[in-house]
């Protein structure tokens, strides 16, 4: 629902006996307790962080001062949908790496945190006073009108104060302001529905990050660029049928042919040459089956990732144990970036770490598929940038793309495809391997829902 929809509800003539006032009124009731507690927090962390901050115990607290909006915006986000059926985003971006120190420096850098705090700052101060207002006049007003009787009965002297106003000194006139309060129940809720229909596009302003035209044509560039993606993924299936259905097939009848002729007898030297050549054939068709396989292997089309990767474990010369969680099917070109990552890393443990097991496991946190791929090999491995070292020898995280090292040789430059496969899915590549072991790669792709597949 776009903002100016939140005001339709209050023209249909069934709004008085929709849910709609009775949402209207708790979503501006909820937000009297939030916004004093707000206040409180605000100033408590605010004093408490200025008097400490001379022994520097009070830094911390003045960060999470600063941090203070998120939760309260991620909040209100979920009790805007009292009023507003259309969900407000979440403009956080995903860290970069994992741990406090990432998702901090992640967080100070983006601008919906200071719009966040910003707006705990006008929450606290100004809006929930407002609310506080308009809320307690109506109740007071219907309350009061409607209290009467219960006055009079109560006082035991005939008569009752209505609204400090006048006096009523009969129980028919208590009965009649009653009634009053009654009717003006529901015509004091349209000024309410109003306010909180205000209050919610007040809110969606602030807490929604508007797109500048960098940021439309950054979108508009991550679009193009999936459409690529998605553009090769089906170009190579091109290729690999292509070559399924018309090389193989060729080369299979020429291996038919030579053998068909081999078994005429002919004298030497030709029946030799022909041996050799059904030999050359053979050799030939193993190597483009390869190829095809190389290019998207039949069990990740018909399986998906699971189980391809269970086929890439049961062809690794090590043992590796395969713990992979993925509910239902994936984008394409996720499904095989993850699959040749893994892959790669594989053949790296294979080649170079020396390590008698490995394991693959993973699964989807946050909407991101995360695998990881750990061996029990001598570490030391190193993501280094052209060549160059640079990374976790010293038992750190690297990331990125590059040639990797363990202990000064080559792991493989295959680790630089995987880093851009990566990133061009909008992934992260990550090591860590500490000298001694263990080497972890961990593979973070944003995982689209299965019915987005293509």
């Amino acid at each position: 629902m776009h903002s100016s929809g939140l005001w339709q509800p209050l023209r249909r003539r069934d709004y008085m006996i929709s849910a709609r006032p009775w949402r209207a009124a708790l979503y501006l009731l909820t937000s009297v307790p939030l916004g004093a507690a707000t206040l409180l927090t605000l100033v408590l962390l605010a004093v408490a962080g200025s008097a400490l901050a001379v022994v520097l115990v009070g830094l911390p607290l003045l960060l999470v001062l600063v941090l203070s909006g998120i939760p309260l915006a991620s909040l209100e986000r979920r009790r805007l949908r009292l009023v507003d059926s259309t969900p407000l985003t979440d403009p956080h971006r995903e860290p970069p790496g994992t741990g406090l120190a990432a998702w901090l420096r992640t967080r100070l850098q983006e601008r919906s945190t200071w719009r966040e705090l910003g707006y705990a700052l006008l929450f606290a101060t100004v809006l929930w006073p407002l609310e506080a207002l308009a809320v307690g006049a109506m109740l007071l007003v219907c309350g009061g009108l409607m209290a009467t009787p219960a006055v009079m009965a109560a006082g035991g002297d005939g008569e009752a104060k209505v609204l400090k106003l006048w006096i009523a000194d009969s129980y028919p006139e208590a009965f009649a302001v009653l009634a009053a309060g009654v009717l003006l129940l529901p015509v004091l809720a349209y000024p309410l529905g109003a306010l909180a229909a205000g209050r919610a596009v007040l809110t969606r302003q602030l807490l929604s990050v508007p797109e500048s035209g960098a940021d439309s044509r950054l979108q508009e560039l991550d679009r193009s660029r999936m459409r690529l993606v998605d553009a090769f993924e089906a170009e190579r299936r091109r290729i690999e049928r292509d070559l399924h259905d018309g090389a193989q097939q060729r080369l299979v009848a020429l291996s038919m042919t030579l053998g068909l002729a081999r078994l005429e007898g002919p004298a030497e030297p030709l029946g030799g040459l022909l041996a050799k050549a059904q030999g050359e054939a053979d050799v030939a068709l193993v190597e483009i089956r390869e190829l095809i396989r190389g290019i998207h292997p039949q069990v990740l089309t018909d399986r998906g990732l699971p189980a391809a990767v269970e086929d890439i474990a049961d062809r690794s010369p090590i043992p590796v144990d395969v713990r992979l969680d993925v509910p239902g099917r994936l984008l394409e070109a996720v499904e095989s970036g993850v699959y040749f990552a893994v892959s790669e890393a594989l053949a790296n443990v294979a080649k170079h770490s020396g390590a008698t097991r490995a394991s693959v496991r993973g699964g989807v946190v946050s909407g991101r598929l995360v695998v990881e791929i750990e061996d029990d090999g001598q570490g030391g491995a190193r993501l280094t940038a052209d060549g160059g070292e640079a990374g976790a020898a010293d038992g750190g995280t690297s990331s990125g793309s590059g040639t990797g090292t363990v202990g000064g040789a080559r792991v493989g430059t295959g680790l630089q495809g995987v880093a851009d496969r990566l990133s061009v899915l909008g992934g992260s590549l990550l090591l860590s391997s500490p000298p001694g072991g263990p080497t972890v790669f961990r593979l973070e792709v944003p995982c689209p829902p299965a019915r987005s597949r293509t």
